[in-house]
């Protein structure tokens, strides 16, 4: 096992991955980095064996050669997405391209024995803020008062009631505009006057206005769980829409809330989960939302450190972790 290679799934310039596959390479674990969508078929190959009960693979990069079978864990990241059928030129390029798509992710997704730094599907099972914000109330975290609604004179009294609320995205944060550029829809508080009747459009998540002094994003590898408060130097609600005036520091996480991150990652089927939480005067941890595949390098260093040796751990380990 001590020669048996992982596998970083990921696109170029990704820091958060640099810094495991660095510490990876200064414990002399074997890492291969791949990315998918931008290596196939020009600088990548792969050719897989299904025979009898027994399954084998070969896979080729621009520098190194790995044994599939033998790979003992996935650090599967953010790899470049394969690009879409519809803007290929030809009805042959379009079929490449969504074979390139469904096989060489199949095949990379399906490495027996390996354990997963999260698996892809359960990354996109637990990406789903609806079901979150269920199992998240179900296991005992504090959840501010929401509301998910299609229907616009629930979403104006929802926010008459509560005198603040604001609104975030169901599902991701990008808009796509016409330019082609994409448009960061960002947390923000809305009043009952604004609501009008698009909201019938389609789902739309409201929350009550927790009153926070502070942020923590806390990242849990296993049963290790990790945070640093997220203080910010203005008045945005949202920390992420200016991170240089932000700053961070490890804060010690309560006995109840790393209670219901380890149930919440096994929940999810996950083995990491990047969590954020609004804490207010009283000290209490109200959980806002969990990204399976978040950021963690920004915070301040000793937590970063402590992250970045506990997933190469697990990773060195493999599905013994």
């Amino acid at each position: 096992m001590t020669d048996a290679p992982v596998l970083v799934v990921t696109a170029l310039g990704d820091v958060t991955a640099d810094l495991v596959l660095d510490e990876l390479h200064g414990r002399d674990v074997p890492a291969v980095r791949l990315d998918p969508g931008a290596d196939f078929p020009d600088t990548a190959n792969m050719s897989i064996r299904i025979e009898a009960d027994t399954f084998t693979g070969e896979l080729t990069t621009s520098t190194r050669h790995l044994n599939l079978s033998g790979v003992r864990s996935v650090y599967w990241r953010r790899p470049t997405p394969f690009g879409a059928p519809r803007n290929a030129v030809s009805p042959e390029q379009r079929f490449a391209a969504e074979q390139s798509r469904h096989g060489y992710t199949g095949a990379l997704t399906g490495l027996p024995g390996a354990l997963y730094v999260n698996h892809p599907s359960r990354n996109r099972d637990a990406e789903n803020k609806s079901r979150q914000l269920i199992t998240a109330a179900r296991l005992g975290f504090a959840v501010p008062d929401t509301l998910i609604t299609s229907v616009p004179a629930d979403a104006r009294k929802f926010a008459s009631d509560h005198g603040s609320v604001i609104y975030k995205p169901v599902h991701r944060v990008h808009l796509a505009c016409e330019d082609g550029r994409n448009r960061t829809v960002w947390v923000r508080t809305v009043g009952a006057d604004e609501l009008d009747d698009s909201i019938a459009l389609c789902p739309h998540l409201f929350q009550a206005c927790i009153p926070k002094i502070a942020d923590v994003r806390l990242a849990a590898i296993g049963d290790k769980v990790f945070a640093s408060r997220i203080d910010i130097d203005g008045d945005h609600l949202d920390w992420r829409q200016d991170q240089s005036l932000i700053s961070c520091s490890p804060i010690a996480v309560p006995p109840p809330v790393r209670e219901a991150v380890r149930a919440f990652l096994h929940a999810f089927g996950l083995t990491f989960g990047a969590f954020d939480f609004a804490l207010d005067a009283d000290g209490r941890w109200w959980f806002l939302e969990c990204n399976p595949n978040g950021q963690w390098a920004f915070v301040d260093e000793p937590t970063t450190l402590a992250i970045t040796s506990a997933l190469a751990d697990m990773l060195q380990k493999g599905i013994t972790a």
